[in-house]
């Protein structure tokens, strides 16, 4: 995992963010996935951050933590999709198309499974869609 300062060059917002790579920069970068957060532009450059160096002080348990705090503001955000929004599996990108187009009756609220290219494509057609963090709350 990697770790960019981003900067947008429309509204000079600038925000952190996490990648599993710098390959995975470019690769959401070229696909026109990275959007600010304030002026939904997607010029995004990412800027030179400062090393993160861990002083003397640093406790061990502050970032085991914070991820449980992450882990638990994602599992609070996937209970509300799963109680407001249908499933519709790995049919997602057919499906918003469907409700898209007003070819089903089907409720416009959904989530399931899509690509990186499926959603752009999607984004393409002015089909509104979002690529969100799933994680799985096994518990062991």
């Amino acid at each position: 995992m990697i770790k960019y300062l981003l900067n947008c060059k429309n509204c000079s917002l600038e925000f952190e963010s996490w990648f599993a790579s710098s390959k995975e920069f470019d690769k959401l970068k070229k696909l026109n996935l990275l959007i600010c957060q304030d002026c939904r532009s997607q010029k995004i450059e990412k800027s030179i951050m400062k090393p993160n160096l861990v002083s003397a002080n640093f406790k061990k348990d502050k970032p085991q933590k914070y991820n449980k705090s992450i882990k638990k503001k994602l599992l609070e955000y996937q209970k509300f999709v799963k109680e407001n929004f249908e499933y519709v599996g790995e049919n997602f990108a057919y499906e918003a198309r469907s409700i898209h187009y007003n070819k089903t009756k089907r409720k416009k609220n959904i989530y399931g499974k899509a690509s990186i290219n499926d959603v752009k494509e999607l984004k393409e057609e002015g089909i509104e869609a979002d690529l969100i963090p799933w994680i799985d709350d096994k518990k062991n």
